[in-house]
């Protein structure tokens, strides 16, 4: 497997919200990196989703990752696309990549990952790293030998770990080679989503600018 020289830099913090509410609440704090992954929502509600988060992502400094809606993430001049592996067939990267966004792949298997490093992304995230809550996943976890597998198959890519991750476990995620700590339900579901937000923002602070 080979993947293209990469020149994208990922903050290490990548937050995953599921509406442009809970972004609003939380980027401000200073997340850097946010992924919108909406769902079961009509064309017209997701274009205003979108755009909501656009707004309030220009405002902080954010780069912004838009979930699958390919189109929509061009028209509204978001930073990065991130599709799964049933979306990869249907999506226009030469569309995506005319427009200047980035692309970020899924993938769970070898066979995926061949599949998404022949899209040329410009990170690949792995998962789940450890259990989830988040949802019932055909995979095992992949734990953290399979970090550093995937690190050695991918690099210079980026490497998006996601499933299970606590602030207690990101040493060791980083140290077996993941770039980037995606994260979802250890926000979502805190009693204080905005404390636990400033704890992962404090927590991957060592690793920003190249620092370890």
């Amino acid at each position: 497997m080979s993947a293209r020289p990469g020149q994208t830099s990922l903050d290490p913090f990548y937050l995953i919200v599921d509406d442009a509410e809970w972004l609003a609440r939380l980027v401000p704090l200073g997340v850097k990196l946010v992924q919108l992954r909406a769902k079961d929502m009509d064309a017209a509600r997701l274009r205003r989703e979108i755009g909501a988060a656009r707004k309030t992502c220009a405002g902080h400094g954010c780069q912004l990752v838009v979930n699958d809606h390919w189109k929509l993430a061009i028209e509204e001049g978001c930073d990065f696309v991130h599709l799964g592996q049933g979306d990869l067939g249907a999506a226009d990267l030469s569309a995506i990549r005319r427009a200047g966004l980035g692309l970020g792949v899924s993938s769970h298997d070898r066979r995926e990952l061949r599949v998404a490093l022949a899209a040329r992304p410009d990170y690949v995230a792995l998962g789940p790293v450890y259990p989830t809550r988040l949802k019932k996943m055909p995979w095992a976890p992949q734990g953290l030998e399979r970090v550093g597998e995937w690190k050695s198959l991918i690099d210079p890519l980026p490497l998006v770990a996601i499933g299970g991750l606590t602030t207690d476990r990101l040493g060791a995620v980083f140290a077996a080679g993941a770039d980037c700590a995606a994260v979802v339900t250890d926000i979502r579901a805190a009693a204080d989503p905005e404390a636990r937000t400033a704890r992962w923002i404090a927590a991957t602070r060592p690793w920003r600018g190249g620092e370890a």
